[in-house]
């Protein structure tokens, strides 16, 4: 009885502890960026990289402007899993990979980085682990912004790489 006590007690706690965990994410998410109800958690996993921009002239405007992610992604043990490019894509080291359209973003609560997002996804390849994926939030970034300055004349068409992090969610449906 002892052993089972033993046994239990610490994956009750790990249940609770994820069950509250679950429920702070959750609450601290803006409601536009809450994924469909009938949609469940698939996984979630960790982007480091770059937010690659252009330096582009429109009239007598230049703006850095976004051309691609570059990211590395890694699982919940900092494994890796897969990556992040343009498309937006994501693709898993079994060779799934979905393509994406954000229809929603909000500020991130950290002014110095680049919006939270919710994506819906408009492709699917292969079938490993991102095959049944509907919706992704891309949360708790860090960095990515653009330059604020930098983009004139003398430098139309140059590339920076701004380094950040996120998590991306991955839901499929219930």
């Amino acid at each position: 009885m002892r052993q089972s006590i033993r046994f239990v007690a610490p994956i009750t706690l790990l249940v609770v502890a994820s069950t509250i965990l679950s429920a702070r994410l959750a609450a601290q998410v803006p409601q536009q960026l809450q994924p469909p109800a009938n949609e469940h958690l698939l996984l979630q996993v960790h982007a480091k990289g770059d937010q690659v921009y252009t330096c582009k002239a429109d009239a007598a405007q230049f703006t850095w402007t976004l051309k691609a992610p570059d990211a590395q992604l890694f699982d919940e043990n900092g494994k890796p899993f897969g990556k992040h490019f343009a498309g937006p894509s994501w693709e898993a080291s079994d060779g799934s990979r979905v393509t994406g359209k954000a229809v929603a973003n909000v500020p991130s609560p950290d002014a110095n980085s680049i919006p939270w997002l919710l994506v819906n996804i408009v492709t699917h390849e292969g079938s490993g682990v991102l095959s049944r994926a509907t919706t992704i939030q891309r949360l708790n970034t860090k960095g990515g912004k653009a330059p604020a300055s930098g983009c004139d004349a003398a430098h139309v068409g140059q590339e920076i790489r701004t380094p950040y992090s996120a998590d991306y969610l991955f839901f499929a449906p219930k």
